[in-house]
C-alpha cells in the first residue's frame, strides 16, 4: 500500500540502496521508497488486544495477527501460520500496524506452517521469539537450509505429503509463488513455496500462503480435500497487476479460489500490514467488498477480519460442533 509522499533524504536513500541490488525497475524503487519514508514511523497500535487466545467453548477459531500470520484453533490443537512478530522485515520494510497479538500472549502451539522463505514470511527473528512455544515447524521442500537449529522439530513436506501429530494431519498442497529468499538463490530454491491443509477431528483448513491464481492447482486441492471449512486466502498485494498477477491473486481472484476449492467460507489475509505494493491502504478491502457484494457473497461467507480480531467459526454448542 503506498504511503504518504516520502521526503528527499527517502528518495535518495532508495535510489542508493536500489543501486546497490542493481535494481531500476520503477515498480521496486516506488516500493523501497515508500518502505524507506516509514523506517523511524511508529506501527499502529492495536486496541483491545485478545489476552488468552485458546478458546474452550470453540470447535474453530481463527485470530488475524496481521499479514500472513493467523493463530488457528481446532478443538484443543492450536497452529500458526507464517509467524511474524518483529517490527521490520529484511531490514527495511516496517510494519504499518503492530501485531495484533502479543508473542508472549501465544499459548504452546502444536505446528508452525512456513508457507515460502520470503522474509515477510519466514521470519527467522519472530521464530526466535517465539521457540520456547513451538512443537514442530513445518516448511516446504528445500526450506530447511534458511532454518537454524532450534529446540523445536523442523520438518520438511513436499509437496501432497502428509504429516502427522496423533490424529493432527497436515498436508502440503500445491500453490503458485516462488521460493526463493534472497534473489541470487532464484535459480535451485524452485520448490521451495507450498500451502497447507489441516485436518483435525473432522475440521479441514485451507491455508494459501502467496499464490497467484491457478485454477487448475485449487481444483487438484478440492479433489482431495472435498470438503474445507475455512480457506485463509491472501487478497493483496494488488497492484500493479502485471507486476504482481504471476505471484499474488488480487481479491476478485481469492475469492475465485475459494470457490474453486468449494469452501465453506473464506477469511482474507495478507492485507495492509506491510508496503510490499503500489497499493493504497485500504484498496484491497474495498476491492473484497465489491467483489463480494457483485456475486452475493455475505460476510457469513467471507470473513474481512480487523488486526488483532478472533472470529469463532464452530462452536462447541452448535449443532454438529461437539467433536
Amino acid at each position: 500500500m503506498a504511503p504518504r509522499p516520502s521526503s528527499p533524504p527517502a528518495r535518495l536513500l532508495a535510489a542508493a540502496l536500489l543501486a546497490l541490488a542493481g535494481l531500476s525497475c520503477s515498480v521496486p524503487a516506488r516500493i523501497l521508497e515508500g518502505n524507506v519514508a516509514r523506517l523511524f514511523a511508529s506501527p499502529r497500535a492495536v486496541p483491545g488486544k485478545v489476552r488468552a487466545p485458546y478458546r474452550p467453548e470453540a470447535r474453530l477459531a481463527v485470530l488475524w495477527v496481521g499479514h500472513a500470520t493467523v493463530l488457528v484453533q481446532i478443538d484443543d490443537k492450536l497452529i500458526l501460520t507464517d509467524p511474524v512478530f518483529t517490527d521490520t522485515v529484511g531490514l527495511i520494510v516496517k510494519r504499518l500496524v503492530e501485531p495484533g497479538l502479543d508473542p508472549e500472549d501465544l499459548p504452546p502451539i502444536d505446528a508452525v506452517l512456513i508457507s515460502h522463505m520470503h522474509f515477510d514470511h519466514l521470519s527467522l527473528g519472530s521464530l526466535s521469539l517465539i521457540e520456547p512455544k513451538v512443537r514442530t515447524l513445518l516448511v516446504p521442500r528445500g526450506g530447511l537450509v534458511y532454518v537454524p537449529n532450534y529446540r523445536f522439530d523442523s520438518v520438511e513436506v513436499p509437496t501432497w505429503t502428509t504429516w502427522r501429530q496423533g490424529d493432527l494431519k497436515i498436508t502440503a498442497v500445491p500453490v503458485r509463488h516462488s521460493g526463493y529468499r534472497y534473489g541470487l538463490d532464484r535459480d535451485w530454491m524452485t520448490e521451495s513455496f507450498t500451502g497447507y491443509v489441516v485436518e483435525y477431528h473432522g475440521i479441514t483448513v485451507y491455508f494459501g500462503g502467496d499464490t497467484a491464481y491457478d485454477r487448475d492447482l485449487f481444483v487438484k486441492t478440492r479433489a482431495r480435500f472435498p470438503a474445507i471449512d475455512l480457506a485463509l486466502m491472501p487478497i493483496a498485494p494488488v497492484g500493479p497487476r502485471e507486476f504482481m498477477e504471476t505471484k499474488h491473486v488480487d481479491p476478485a481472484e481469492a475469492v475465485q479460489a475459494y470457490l474453486d476449492l468449494g469452501a465453506r467460507r473464506m477469511m482474507a489475509i495478507h492485507f495492509d500490514t506491510f508496503i510490499n505494493s503500489t497499493d493504497t491502504l485500504g484498496q484491497a478491502p474495498r476491492e473484497l467488498r465489491r467483489v463480494m457484494a457483485a456475486r452475493g457473497l455475505g460476510p457469513d461467507q467471507v470473513v474481512l477480519p480487523r488486526h488483532g480480531e478472533q472470529r469463532i467459526l464452530i462452536a462447541r454448542d452448535q449443532p454438529g460442533g461437539a467433536p
